[in-house]
């Protein structure tokens, strides 16, 4: 007999995947997830029924020898689509608990206001995941996952879409809709040489240069045509310029049309580090543009 039986304990039960801590990035749970589903008798039943339904239908219709290549061939996409499924997980799981740690309210897809012009880009636009709440300092907004779509079609008329991806920050601004209606901070692409060029063509905004050659060299900043250039030039004052070069996030840039400020960089972004840094920003912009405004 023994000693489990003798002592009338019960029996121990299989070790299940341990509790995981929580996840400071989308991909941090993704390995525990997988391992919890592929200790799922529910999992193995279907991997298996599409296994053998592989392997059975590839070994009547063609031969024995391709139906044990289609046998694992099926094994190995259902692995895939496991991996698939626990990724997804992962990332759901982390962004739980990134609103739940951070005060904030976890939102799914939904379209965006479309106040600026990228908000307003494409054929389809939507937010995959929205964040709602208190970015610090006094700033409300929304941390959201963007997306943007534009299908084109080729040669021969079939359609292709492709998919642009930003982590924006939404804040409302009123009190900078009077002393400054519309400004663009956009990272500078392109030649300088062209500069004169393009802006010969501008007809409702026009450059805005400062003294600054690193800001310059970064940043191309426009505005609305008529407005206060003196306020423009108090505005990026040289603590603020010097934020935008050395601080701001990378690929870091911000429209503000009408009280609405949206600052963004490119991709998704799906680690706490970064959505952080992408909130914090968004938050000082909109404080310095307040500072500005009331004084």
């Amino acid at each position: 007999m023994s000693s489990t039986e003798e002592s009338g304990a019960a029996p121990t039960a299989p070790a299940a995947v341990a509790a995981p801590p929580p996840p400071d990035d989308a991909d941090d749970l993704r390995g525990f997830h997988f391992r919890r589903l592929m200790l799922s008798t529910a999992v193995w039943v279907v991997i298996a029924f599409v296994v053998l339904a592989a392997g059975i239908a590839c070994a009547v219709f063609v031969g024995p020898a391709v139906g044990g290549i289609a046998a694992l061939a099926a094994f190995l996409l259902a692995l895939l689509a496991v991996f698939a499924i626990a990724d997804s997980h992962a990332e759901d799981a982390f962004f739980a608990a990134y609103a739940q740690q951070r005060g904030l309210e976890l939102g799914g897809r939904a379209p965006l206001p479309p106040t600026t012009p990228l908000l307003q880009k494409g054929d389809d636009r939507y937010a995959e995941r929205t964040l709602s709440g208190p970015f610090g300092d006094g700033a409300e907004g929304i941390l959201a996952l963007y997306t943007y779509e534009e299908e084109t079609r080729d040669s021969k008329g079939n359609r292709q879409t492709s998919y642009y991806r930003y982590t924006v920050g939404l804040i409302p601004v009123p009190e900078c809709v009077e002393l400054v209606p519309e400004l663009y901070c956009q990272r500078k692409f392109g030649l300088r040489a062209l500069e004169g060029f393009e802006d010969f063509f501008r007809t409702k905004k026009e450059r805005v240069k400062l003294e600054s050659e690193a800001l310059d060299q970064k940043y191309e900043i426009f505005a609305g045509k008529g407005q206060d250039p003196n306020c423009l030039r108090q505005l990026f004052s040289p603590t603020f310029i010097v934020w935008l070069n050395d601080a701001a996030p990378e690929r870091f840039a911000f429209e503000l049309v009408d009280g609405t400020l949206c600052c963004y960089v490119n991709g998704h972004k799906k680690k706490a580090e970064e959505l952080d840094r992408v909130s914090a920003a968004a938050s000082a912009v909109a404080r310095r543009l307040r500072e500005e405004s009331l004084e």
